[in-house]
């Protein structure tokens, strides 16, 4: 019978969530995804397949949408970690937030975060896609009640920057 691993032995880490330092002594293979809801009490991504296949657990990292359920807690160390909670500036929602509300793009909500992370990171490297480029980006986001039609919407709207832009 072996020892723990050097993977699972709980070092100290430096994590920027939301703008905020984390301190956080954890065992450096810990997949993100827990460090942010279990340590952090942060509840918008969510654990669905934890393959990073459905995109539930979507956070940004440096910018770049990113599943968390597979990326281990080590290698995002003094990196710049944005959550749904994170994306809403001094009590305004962000605009793709915004939007999805206008647009009620929600039935269950549970790929709504991985939905709206997405779309954010989307928006801020090609400010004005097309449709087709948005539903592209959006395809490996599972939705199971079929709400895609108003999420693509609510993505049209963001993207025009207009809370009437997606057709009121």
């Amino acid at each position: 019978m072996s020892g723990p691993g050097p993977s699972d032995v709980p070092r100290k880490l430096r994590l920027r969530v939301n703008g905020r330092i984390h301190d956080l002594s954890v065992p450096a293979a810990t997949p993100l995804l827990y460090v942010l809801r279990n340590d952090l009490e942060l509840n918008g991504p969510k654990f669905g397949c934890g393959l990073g296949e459905c995109g539930a657990c979507t956070v940004l990292i440096d910018g770049v949408a990113a599943r968390a359920c597979v990326i281990p807690v080590g290698g995002v160390a003094d990196r710049t970690i944005v959550t749904l909670e994170g994306l809403a500036a001094d009590g305004v929602l962000h605009p793709v937030q915004s939007a999805f509300v206008a647009e009620q793009a929600a039935q269950c909500g549970y790929c709504l975060n991985g939905m709206i992370m997405t779309a954010a990171a989307l928006l801020s490297r090609v400010p004005n896609p097309s449709e087709a480029a948005i539903r592209d980006e959006l395809k490996y986001n599972l939705c199971r009640c079929g709400t895609h039609v108003e999420i693509v919407n609510a993505v049209l709207r963001a993207r025009l920057g207009d809370a009437a832009a997606a057709g009121d």
